[in-house]
């Protein structure tokens, strides 16, 4: 792995490693699918807070976000958390 796929892969990493989106993760885990006002109730937490955690997880790929209506619906990208998994499994045998 080169210095810059190193370093996309700490990004990635430091975007998983925090606990509030990990938690979040969790619900979007639990529930499919949920707007910015269902996680920022569930949460607990002010509703421009879960947004710039969703944008956090959205830039590295890991939710994706899907419009009905009025309302956008985010969920877990699981193909991404696969390839993640298989990037830290590289990085760990380097």
């Amino acid at each position: 792995m080169n210095y810059a796929e190193l370093r996309k892969a700490v990004l990635v990493l430091r975007a998983l490693n925090h606990g509030f989106r990990q938690k979040l993760m969790n619900l979007l885990h639990k529930k499919g699918t949920a707007s910015v006002s269902e996680i920022h109730k569930a949460l607990r937490v002010e509703q421009s807070v879960a947004s710039q955690h969703l944008g956090v997880l959205r830039r590295e790929g890991i939710v994706e976000r899907e419009r009905q209506g009025k309302f956008i619906y985010y969920s877990l990208n699981y193909d991404r958390l696969k390839e993640l998994a298989l990037m830290v499994e590289q990085i760990t045998k380097d």
